[in-house]
């Protein structure tokens, strides 16, 4: 059986890192398989979904580089949604209920005051074919729960958490139509997954009681459930789910430079046993995806880690990865000059400026400024065609020894990048060029602090 998984996100916001952990897991674990990853979008909310926000997720999912082998629309599916629902009301595992929230909240109140557990106490299921009349004579229009099977209880071994078990009697019946017809979530879903040949669920540990209750809806829709797997939620720095983490969404990220390879890396493997690198080749992270590796404490998502991890993903992108993103004029040679020194891609810009000019020359002491003196007629009778900054240097050596270390290269380095520190001089002078390197050393040698 082809190992197939899903990612069904709601339209009705933008897909945040947590929503962005789970598709990538779904992804991996279909890939690791040759398997399929399957997009679907759970749009029966129609008051609230957006078509903005498929666009939104489609162009997230893509700029993270996780493409979908197919794609369903739960909006599209309603008649299958009742041809199933029918077939429950058949076999009596669906059943028709009247009371408000009001009435409910209070019902649970009573039980948690007698120390019971707050479970639906099915009252509904004492209601005569004849209160039913009545009720509809009077515009009531009932909800619907689905009608759990108090038997046998309800285990399975999840990829993640190992055995559970859940006592079938100690949970309320859960509302799967509200009365105006629409659909919750978890009867439409285990209805999309038998259509959809889904073989493995990996989701939240928050949807554990929904796996259980879903467990007999396959079972009363006359299919075998899926594989399940429920991993540790997202937690910020602090220990604990926040706003913040709960509403930082890709956008936000890309906006702060982020890029798709560190997104990955960090999240392909936050909360696992294995360690966090800056691994932008796709095909190792699928290769060493294990659901055996994920442990049951809280992950935790650190966006000064994040930050840490774009730096050193940025130092080892190649130039045809990020060409498009550089500025006109910049090649592979200066991409790769510049790149140790950028925390994020839109730094090379400004690296590059310094590149192309004009620079400030630096103010400097008179000693500084009669040695750039004469590093500038140095400069005049070396060959720039190769390796221009060693020549260069080693000449100033031969020419004024008492130039060593930092007083040797410090001042040419200001007066040719107007910088303290930056790219390898070696990478970057040829990058600069004769000519503008002449001017820069000569300004800084005669008129500091102007730009050249």
């Amino acid at each position: 059986m082809t190992v197939t998984t899903r990612f069904a996100p709601s339209p009705t916001g933008t897909l945040h890192v947590g929503n962005v952990r789970t598709a990538l897991h779904c992804w991996l674990l279909a890939r690791k398989h040759g398997g399929r990853f399957l997009l679907r979008i759970d749009d029966t909310d129609l008051e609230r979904s957006r078509e903005e926000h498929v666009a939104s997720i489609k162009a997230d999912l893509e700029w993270l580089g996780l493409p979908w082998d197919g794609e369903e629309r739960q909006s599209a599916r309603f008649d299958l949604y009742e041809r199933e629902f029918q077939k429950l009301i058949a076999a009596g595992r669906v059943y028709r209920c009247y009371e408000t929230a009001q009435e409910l909240d209070l019902k649970r109140k009573v039980l948690l005051g007698r120390g019971l557990p707050p479970i639906y106490d099915r009252a509904a299921l004492a209601l005569t074919e004849a209160d039913h009349a009545a009720r509809a004579a009077a515009g009531e229009s009932p909800h619907w729960r689905f009608r759990l099977d108090h038997t046998a209880p309800i285990e399975w071994v999840d990829a993640i958490r190992g055995e559970q078990h859940f006592e079938p009697a100690k949970m309320s019946d859960p509302v799967v139509r509200r009365a105006d017809g629409s659909w919750l979530y978890l009867l439409p879903s285990v209805i999309d997954d038998i259509a959809m040949a889904v073989t493995d669920v990996l989701r939240g540990e928050d949807h554990v009681s929904n796996t259980a209750t879903q467990i007999q809806m396959f079972a009363a829709l006359g299919a075998q459930p899926p594989r399940f797997a429920h991993e540790a939620l997202l937690v910020g720095t602090e220990g604990k789910l926040s706003k913040r983490l709960g509403s930082l969404g890709v956008a936000a990220l890309r906006g702060e430079g982020i890029e798709p390879e560190a997104l990955v890396a960090l999240l392909a493997r936050l909360g696992t046993s294995d360690p966090v690198e800056p691994v932008a080749e796709r095909q190792v992270l699928i290769d060493n995806f294990d659901l055996g590796h994920f442990g049951r404490a809280p992950a935790r998502f650190d966006e000064a880690e994040l930050h840490r991890l774009n730096a050193q993903i940025v130092h080892r992108l190649p130039f045809a990865r990020v060409a498009h993103l550089l500025p006109a004029g910049m090649g592979e040679a200066a991409w790769e000059a510049i790149r140790p020194n950028l925390e994020h891609i839109s730094e090379a810009a400004d690296w590059w400026r310094i590149v192309t000019g004009p620079v400030a020359a630096p103010a400097l002491e008179d000693a500084d400024r009669l040695y750039l003196d004469i590093a500038h007629e140095i400069a005049l009778t070396i060959d720039w065609s190769e390796g221009p900054w060693i020549q260069l240097c080693n000449a100033i050596k031969a020419n004024v020894p008492s130039r060593k270390g930092k007083a040797l290269f410090l001042p040419l380095r200001q007066a040719l990048t107007g910088m303290d520190h930056g790219p390898d001089m070696a990478a970057l002078l040829p990058l600069i060029g004769r000519e503008r390197a002449l001017e820069r050393l000569e300004a800084a040698s005669r008129s500091a602090g102007a730009p050249s």
